[in-house]
């Protein structure tokens, strides 16, 4: 740990710059995913569209704008996840200092892990929730009311479940932070295992759309990600003299 004092205001300064870095390449990615933003959207939206109708539906554009403004979010949302690498970069970058020279090692690796566990969580969640969760809304369709979702809609949900499986399966990540660097003790995770699996359910509830369904698909990984984190942080953890 670097034992040198720095001034708040050089803390703050690093941070601006770091952010800064961290648009950029959101917005570099952004960018580069514009050309594609309508096959995108089309690949990401496929379990809604499916559940529409066995040939597959279509979604209602009821606004002059919202075509534009949904292909929009869909490229800056694809920017988000090609930037994610240096994002990592620079929250690893940022809190380096704070960390013992033994640790700083790692920075590669959390990384690496960071990003393969957010694209994990949420291709999870795209191969197995979201057709389950749009199939549960679609059978509310009856005679008499006839589905007709609007792509600007679909999209804010399709937006929220991703975001929510991606950065819930960062769970190890936090939980190993917290015991390697000695925060909290291993075993006081380990203890506290029913309050991890509370509140993996109410995030699961926060997180997801009011179904049973998509909440328990986020809850159960949560519960195991908790259990993992803990337990590499157990191998990692500062030893007791």
């Amino acid at each position: 740990m670097d034992e040198k004092e720095i001034p708040l205001t050089e803390h703050l300064t690093e941070l601006r710059n770091r952010i800064a870095w961290i648009l950029l390449a959101w917005l570099a990615g952004s960018l580069a995913a514009w050309s594609f933003s309508e096959e995108i959207f089309g690949y990401l939206l496929l379990p809604a569209t499916s559940a529409l109708g066995p040939d597959g539906g279509s979604l209602q554009a009821i606004a002059p704008t919202e075509i534009f403004f949904t292909y929009l979010k869909c490229a800056l949302l694809a920017g988000f996840v090609i930037s994610l690498p240096v994002t990592f970069w620079h929250l690893w970058g940022f809190i380096a200092p704070g960390l013992y020279q033994s640790e700083r090692r790692f920075a590669a690796p959390f990384v690496l892990i960071s990003t393969v566990l957010f694209a994990g969580g949420a291709t999870f969640g795209y191969t197995f929730v979201f057709p389950l969760v749009f199939e549960f809304f679609a059978g509310f369709s009856s005679s008499f009311v006839e589905a007709a979702w609007t792509m600007a809609e679909v999209f804010s949900l399709t937006t929220r479940l991703f975001l929510a499986f991606g950065v819930g399966f960062e769970l190890p990540v936090v939980v190993f932070f917290l015991a390697a660097s000695g925060i909290v003790d291993p075993r006081a995770l380990l203890g506290g295992l029913k309050y991890g699996v509370l509140v993996a359910f109410i995030l699961g509830a926060l997180l997801t759309p009011p179904d049973i369904v998509s909440q328990v698909l986020l809850a159960g990984p949560l519960t195991v990600l908790y259990v993992l984190g803990v337990l590499v942080g157990w191998i990692f953890a500062p030893k007791k003299k």
